[in-house]
């Protein structure tokens, strides 16, 4: 909501079209894919190799219904933060913050005002697993997925959809698989995040998270 009248004040009805319109701008072609699998394969990939490595299996609780859990990736999209958030995170502060920095800083900046965002949940009772270890584990992992989210935004024409999507399967992978009850799990993912925002830096331009050049760049 604070995006919405942020941008009808300062960019008017044209301004707020357009931030509504990328909201449902759902032809992502193959990014459909990569944003569906991205943190299911980061966060169940690095449960698995953990067992893989000897470590315990935990009780796959969601998983154990496996009926439920489309039900739950729709309940988490519209009332559990991608739809109420992605609006302001990328499609507000990431799209106006790259048009006076590159994007990688633009998302940086983005991921720490995030992190800090979810700093009062540290201080009431909370059932999530990551709001029962350290905050900065989760303030790293949020700036972390903040790369990852803008990457997404960047490579499918800011689509605040694709952002709402990425959001969306990043918290229904931690409800689905309990990654973060294990510390050598969590010290696995951790890596797997690193490795997979380092691959992006490799792969496309930290100016512009996307392979293509900047209309404002030589």
């Amino acid at each position: 909501m604070g995006a919405i009248i942020t941008t009808y004040l300062y960019q008017g009805r044209e301004g707020l079209k357009g931030l509504l319109k990328r909201g449902i701008m759902v032809r992502l072609g193959r990014w459909w894919w990569i944003i569906l699998l991205t943190f299911p394969v980061l966060i169940g990939g690095s449960l698995g190799l953990s067992v893989l490595l000897g470590n315990p299996v935990p009780a796959l609780t969601a998983l154990a219904q496996p009926l439920a859990l489309p039900i739950a990736l729709v309940w988490i999209f519209f009332l559990g933060g991608p739809l109420q958030e992605e609006f302001g995170w990328r499609g507000y502060a990431f799209e106006n913050l790259r048009g006076k920095m590159s994007a990688i800083n633009a998302a940086i900046a983005v991921g720490v005002l995030w992190s800090l965002w979810h700093l009062p949940l540290f201080f009431v009772p909370r059932e999530e697993f990551y709001y029962n270890r350290p905050a900065w584990g989760l303030f790293l992992t949020l700036i972390l997925v903040g790369i990852i989210l803008a990457w997404f935004y960047a490579n499918t024409n800011g689509s605040v959809f694709a952002a709402m999507l990425g959001h969306a399967m990043f918290n229904w992978s931690n409800f689905v698989f309990p990654t973060l009850g294990s510390d050598s799990a969590a010290l696995i993912l951790f890596a797997g995040y690193f490795l997979l925002v380092a691959f992006i830096l490799w792969q496309f331009r930290p100016k512009t998270l996307t392979r293509e050049r900047s209309t404002n760049e030589s």
